[in-house]
């Protein structure tokens, strides 16, 4: 089982310990440094965002904004840190562990971040996430129940609709290319083949579909996968998309890794995350702003 990133509060202590010597450091040299002196293994930083960032240096460089805040650091230079008096006296009486409580007993800590607003995150300090984390994780609480119902919805709607909701998927990823021209070959129920999207205008390039609407619970065997492998066969095809409201057995995985057709099987997970992500059956319900301090501009 994977070791989870510390949250934040975990980092403040190596980050004054890496600084006790006094020395001026970047914010990149310190990530590092961090890293190594909290003991962060290779798969911790290697986790991410959503938004493609590093979760280490994310929840470091929020470890640093609140020590900044405490004046336990300083600022010296754009991008360099330093510790301060006061940061060499908090490690001195909280070498274990210091947590929010301990910065808001400091004299300089902002009042922004009063026992008020923390109380409001109902988490205790040592499991707290900074603002932009709890939008992120807001964000995929949200879009995993969207799924669940895009789920329920498709399996509620008969075969024809979740065949073309299918096809509309695959041309919003880009599968039928940017031409107008591009012919679309639907719900032909040809031989095993629940539709065709031509590549090209001519159709010299295409991309079979078989779409099953499963019960959530179901699972997609071997002998389906080779029922549609058979018929793509018979219409000489080498590439094609089987995809399900369900999950596929290990088997069925396995069997796609040895064809030399290639053959992508997508689930109900991965069919309502695409969706999401191309838009395909849902829409924007809000659009919100995050801004942050532009350095170049204070240069």
């Amino acid at each position: 089982m994977a070791i989870e990133v510390p949250t934040w509060d975990k980092f403040m202590v190596p980050i004054l310990t890496v600084l006790a010597d006094g020395k001026t450091r970047s914010r990149q040299e310190l990530y590092e440094l961090v890293a190594k002196e909290a003991n962060l293994t290779s798969e911790q930083k290697a986790e991410v965002l959503s938004s493609g960032t590093k979760l280490y240096t994310h929840r470091i460089g929020w470890a640093f904004f609140r020590l900044l805040e405490a004046g336990a650091i300083t600022r010296p230079l754009r991008n360099l840190l330093q510790i301060t008096q006061v940061g060499l006296e908090l490690l001195k009486t909280h070498p274990n562990g210091i947590i929010l409580t301990d910065l808001r007993q400091l004299e300089g800590f902002a009042d922004q971040w009063n026992k008020q607003n923390t109380e409001s995150l109902d988490q205790s300090d040592s499991e707290v996430l900074d603002p932009y984390e709890l939008v992120e994780r807001g964000i995929e609480y949200i879009n995993h129940e969207v799924a669940n119902e895009l789920l329920s919805r498709l399996h509620s709607q008969n075969p024809e609709f979740f065949e073309q909701a299918v096809i509309d998927l695959l041309l919003a990823m880009g599968y039928g290319g940017k031409d107008t021209k591009t012919t679309r070959t639907q719900l032909s129920h040809d031989g095993g083949i629940d539709g065709i999207i031509d590549q090209d205008v001519l159709g010299l390039s295409r991309v079979y579909i078989q779409a099953k609407r499963y019960a959530v619970d179901n699972v997609v065997q071997r002998p389906a996968v080779q029922s549609f492998v058979g018929a793509l066969q018979g219409h000489q095809a080498n590439q094609g998309v089987f995809i399900t409201t369900s999950q596929f057995s290990s088997g069925a995985t396995e069997y796609c890794k040895s064809l030399s057709t290639r053959v992508v099987l997508i689930d109900g997970p991965q069919l309502a995350s695409l969706m999401i992500r191309y838009g395909v059956g849902v829409q924007v319900k809000s659009t919100y702003h995050i801004v942050a301090i532009d350095e170049d501009f204070f240069e």
